[in-house]
């Protein structure tokens, strides 16, 4: 005979398995649908304002590329520095991820601002109809926030670089196949300062200043570091000093000892200290070298002129650190 109590004890183990199920449900990655000739392409600016010729020859580069970009209202707006209000930057934003006929959302360019737009916007918005967000610099907030909610997305190229050589350097081509399906895979030459290895885990990452400045929040994809990350890195006009701290900060947090990999990419128009470090690599080397993962320097990722070439944030990657060469592959 059954007594009550074990019928209670069995309730609430099936409770618990229900809420473990959940939990899952809601951290699994989701790849949103690649793209088929025709499909619309949302354009917005989440961050600064674009200039008209950019948003221009971006639009006619997608078009080339088969696509049928669809301008938001607010692409062009300017408010003290931003494309429009918080509150029009997130009504495109919403609206672009909210519309059933659009398969992919293209930000026209970085700038500031993006962390504006994300309190705005529930993380349950990004997931429920899953589809490409696609830039980097500012827009690394908005990668942070999606991977968050569980979905795929691309840090590479926005409307502006896509429009500059009209689609057809290899950094935008390998976006395009990308967003036909093709998976991509880099090999990279070696550095002087790679510390060799392979690692497999979750790729997450962009630019170093906006991803720690959503450290510890609900936005911020380093919460999952527990289910093993490979970080990449890279910024602009940031000040070897301020690298420095933003590197300890990943340090102090405990986020460093359970990262399987870290990929650094372009630290572009830097202010070098009064130090002895040559360069970025070397002061970023004197801490990582004492970490037992692989790491990769020069990796092209980040601002710097076709050296931008597409990640796929919250994929699985495996990146293989040789003495000859550094492999990523998803």
């Amino acid at each position: 005979m059954v007594t009550r109590r074990q019928l209670l004890h069995a309730s609430l183990l099936i409770a618990a398995m229900l809420t473990t199920a959940s939990a899952w449900a809601q951290h699994r990655m989701v790849m949103p649908p690649f793209l088929k000739p025709g499909d619309k392409v949302a354009v917005v600016s989440p961050s600064s304002t674009p200039s008209q010729k950019a948003v221009e020859t971006g639009c006619e580069t997608l078009r080339q590329w088969g696509y049928e970009p669809v301008v938001a209202p607010h692409v062009l707006s300017s408010w003290h520095g931003f494309a429009g209000t918080p509150y029009e930057r997130t009504a495109d934003l919403r609206w672009a991820l909210a519309d059933s006929t659009i398969r992919a959302i293209m930000c026209s360019r970085g700038g500031d601002g993006a962390v504006q737009v994300l309190q705005r916007i529930p993380l349950e918005e990004f997931r429920r109809q899953p589809k490409w967000i696609i830039g980097f610099s500012d827009i690394t907030a908005l990668h942070s926030a999606t991977v968050q909610a569980g979905v795929m997305s691309i840090h590479g190229s926005m409307l502006h670089a896509i429009g500059s050589e009209n689609g057809q350097d290899t950094v935008s081509v390998t976006l395009q196949r990308l967003l036909q399906g093709q998976m991509p895979r880099y090999v990279v030459p070696h550095h002087e300062l790679d510390q060799t290895g392979r690692a497999r885990g979750m790729l997450v990452g962009g630019n170093m200043s906006v991803f720690c400045g959503l450290a510890g929040s609900r936005y911020d994809f380093l919460n999952r570091a527990n289910e093993g990350l490979i970080l990449f890195i890279e910024d602009t006009d940031e000040a070897m000093t301020k690298v420095d701290r933003m590197l300890h900060l990943l340090e102090i947090r405990g986020i460093l000892p359970r990262l399987k990999g870290i990929i650094v990419g372009q630290f572009t128009s830097y202010k070098k200290p009064e130090n002895d470090f040559p360069d970025m690599y070397h002061m970023l080397h004197e801490y990582l070298k004492h970490y037992d993962f692989p790491v990769c320097y020069a990796f092209p990722v980040g601002h710097a002129r076709l050296k931008n070439f597409p990640m796929i944030e919250g994929h699985q990657a495996t990146l293989n650190v040789t003495d000859s060469c550094t492999i990523l592959e998803f």
